[in-house]
């Protein structure tokens, strides 16, 4: 390597001859040795016995256990494995299937079902309700993402969003529901079919084979009227707005039947939000908002007292009870004043809005005299009222206190009065004008003018009135349900109406406003003190045509500043736009 010139240099000192490189070689290993810490003599020492028997005895443990976990898996594991690679082999995919929608009393269609793609990795879903673009993009690249498939689904879309959502409610991807969506859920869920799909090892699909058919849901025909419903939101959200009140409610109901023809609580919510994806923002102010959108006023608030709207009732179970005929008459002051029960020397004096004097039931019920309902609920001088406690039975006999079933979920049962509570004449007196410490729903206000209405059934309210299936075939129609019939007599049944249709007719009544409708109604208000000074709640309920009933329409106004008309003017815009041509 080194060449003729170096081969003077040879060293003849050992038997054979050393190559020159060999020293530099040789001389280097050295110095390495010396870095690393090495030598060539510590190689060259051989092995003890004992690192030896250490090595075979571990290397035997090795081969044990590589033995022993052969034999699991072969042995003890076998069939579970098996079962792993058969499901390795084949997937099961959902055939989805669309949900039932909901129509209104003409078949016109509430609630869509918009077609939405989701992109789906092993069961999980990585991106849901893909845009075109993004679709385009994964249909494109499927095949190099192993184990992701493309599925078709659904998402609702509900017309009018906010006008309809208190009844109809939503259905969320995540599973959770209100409303109409909730109650009958059984009967719009579909039951998604199934397909087996066989892959390689890889994880591409191979071959496919239908498991099970996809069922559509059925569909849910209601007895709401979409265009009342839209009147009543539209005249009920004006007038919270125009008087500054909180919100309101409103039911209007079919008399003969007990359908449900109009339901509205304001404020309102969107529910086209929560069924196609609402932001934390938009949750947030939600459930932030302190009017509480999200609380149905008509069916769930049971913080109201009823006011006058609780006369009638009161009314008829004086009759029935005997306290008063239709002919009786009862001087009615501007204020009756009773003995304190504590205080001897004090009277307790309960007001009337204005002075009225001699009124029959009649006029009472039209001009709402406070002081004549106190001296029938209570009684006054020589007139044996009604009582506290036949009062709440009769209110009781009207199902107020109890749920009326309907068909939707969360209602109020509302609350009367615990008369064991150091209860007093004057309690008495207010709970015969609709104060005190009791509540009521819209609901069932508007349930106990059903039998006013009828003359005397008092219907379970319904929302749906048949469910038919994909081709609009009747599947089921769900018949009226009765609650109770009111036992009373008609004679007495018709001069309650009869004092309710004058509080339209005569120009101190205080329905007058309704006098110049299409056609005849019987209607009675309501101002229910609210705790705080110069705020109430603000009742009207009524009834029309006079004579063979249609409609049942309540309407409340929540927290209205001042004594003032703030639901007549609504009932009046409503039922005037019922009975025109449309």
């Amino acid at each position: 390597m080194f060449g003729p010139r170096l081969s003077k240099f040879r060293i003849k000192k050992f038997e054979q001859e050393l190559e020159p490189q060999e020293i530099f070689l040789d001389s280097l290993a050295q110095k390495k040795e010396r870095e690393f810490g090495i030598s060539e003599k510590k190689l060259e020492i051989p092995l003890s016995q004992k690192i030896l028997r250490g090595f075979w005895f571990g290397f035997l443990i090795l081969v044990l256990l590589l033995f022993a976990k052969t034999a699991q898996l072969q042995i003890l594991e076998h069939e579970t494995f098996i079962q792993r690679s058969e499901e390795n082999r084949f997937a099961i995919r959902l055939i989805q299937a669309q949900r039932g929608v909901i129509y209104d009393q003409d078949l016109n269609q509430l609630v869509f079902n918009k077609p939405e793609f989701d992109f789906v990795c092993d069961g999980q879903v990585v991106s849901e309700n893909l845009n075109h673009q993004d679709l385009i993009f994964y249909e494109v690249k499927i095949n190099e993402y192993e184990g992701c498939v493309i599925e078709n689904n659904t998402a609702r879309e509900y017309l009018g969003g906010s006008v309809f959502s208190q009844v109809i409610g939503y259905q969320r991807k995540t599973g959770g529901k209100t409303g109409l969506e909730d109650y009958y859920d059984d009967i719009l869920k579909a039951q998604p079919g199934e397909v087996q799909v066989s892959r390689d090892v890889y994880g591409n699909p191979l071959a496919k084979e239908i498991i099970s058919q996809p069922a559509p849901g059925q569909s849910l025909v209601l007895y709401l009227d979409a265009g009342l419903q839209e009147k009543v939101s539209q005249a009920l959200e004006k007038t919270v707005q125009s008087v500054g009140a909180k919100g309101g409610a409103a039911v209007a109901l079919d008399p003969k039947t007990g359908g449900v023809l109009a339901l509205a609580s304001l404020p309102s919510f969107n529910n086209n939000l929560f069924s196609q994806g609402i932001t934390q923002e938009e949750w947030n102010a939600l459930e932030k908002d302190p009017r509480t959108p999200l609380f149905n006023r008509a069916i769930s608030g049971v913080g109201y007292p009823s006011g006058s709207t609780i006369k009638p009732l009161i009314g008829l179970a004086a009759l029935e009870e005997g306290v008063l005929s239709p002919e009786t008459r009862i001087d009615s002051p501007l204020e009756i004043c009773v003995q304190n029960p504590w205080y001897p020397d004090r009277k307790d004096c309960y007001a009337d809005w204005k002075y009225h004097g001699l009124s029959d039931l009649k006029r009472a019920l039209a001009e709402s005299v406070n002081t004549f309902f106190y001296q029938i609920g209570g009684g006054y001088e020589n007139l044996k009222g009604l009582g506290a406690t036949k009062i709440k039975e009769w209110l009781q006999i009207f199902n107020w206190g109890s749920k009326t079933g309907i068909d939707l979920p969360r209602e109020g049962a509302g609350i009367l009065p615990d008369l064991a509570n150091d209860w007093r004449l004057g309690d008495t007196y207010h709970l015969s004008i609709g104060q005190g410490p009791f509540a009521i729903t819209p609901l069932q206000v508007a349930t106990a003018y059903v039998a006013l209405a009828n003359g005397g059934t008092v219907f379970q309210p319904q929302v749906v009135k048949k469910i038919i299936n994909s081709d609009k075939n009747t599947v089921q129609e769900i018949a009226p349900k009765i609650i109770k019939v009111i036992p009373a007599e008609a004679d007495n049944t018709a001069v309650v109406r009869e004092g309710m249709r004058q509080g339209v007719t005569s120009p101190q009544g205080s329905s007058y406003m309704l006098n110049f409708l299409p056609v005849s109604a019987a209607a009675k208000t309501g101002t229910a003190q609210t705790g705080k000074e110069e705020v109430y709640h603000n009742w009207v309920a009524a009834f029309a045509p006079y004579d063979d009933p249609e409609i049942v329409l309540v309407i409340l106004i929540e927290n209205v500043t001042g004594v003032q008309a703030a639901a007549l003017p609504v009932a009046q815009e409503v039922l005037n736009w019922y009975f025109n041509p449309k």
